[in-house]
């Protein structure tokens, strides 16, 4: 018998699913756990879908035709709100980069803790109520963004 027809008969008899344990075994230990449950996360979940449902409330409602919009106790409270989540996102990025996770979201929520204030700042810099509702979509598409980003499954790292 030939060394080829050897290997084959070999190769036949074999059992297929022998590394399949250990394949998916590797794959799974390359996937961080979600921190979505975790009472930080979750808040930073709630926290930014009650923003947007804000920011986009101010949409529906024509709050972009208004000039003085910003200057308003609503906006200003808002604000503090807002800069709170920032602070909040900031948080979580140094418990995940503590834990020693070097994922996308530990990047991303400093991303979002840090153009936060950006958003906010050009709400109230627009000087059209065209610019102020491009502010307010780019500030809704963050908040939205914040929430997304943690909610997400968690991926392998690269």
């Amino acid at each position: 018998m030939s060394c080829g027809v050897a290997l084959a008969v070999s190769l036949l008899l074999s059992d297929p699913t022998v590394a399949t344990p250990a394949t998916e075994t590797a794959i799974e230990s390359l996937v961080p756990a979600s921190v979505a449950s975790e009472p930080l996360f979750a808040g930073l979940v709630a926290t930014s879908g009650e923003l947007e449902a804000v920011v986009e409330a101010w949409i529906a409602a024509g709050r972009a035709d208004q000039s003085d919009f910003w200057k308003g106790a609503e906006f200003t409270a808002f604000k503090t709100r807002a800069s709170d989540l920032a602070a909040r996102d900031m948080q979580g990025h140094i418990v995940l980069k503590e834990r020693g996770q070097d994922g996308d979201l530990k990047c991303i929520l400093r991303g979002i803790a840090e153009d936060m204030p950006t958003k906010i700042e050009a709400v109230e810099r627009a000087s059209s109520p065209a610019d102020r509702r491009i502010a307010l979509d780019e500030l809704a598409y963050l908040l939205n963004d914040n929430a997304e980003v943690i909610t997400a499954p968690p991926a392998p790292e690269v």
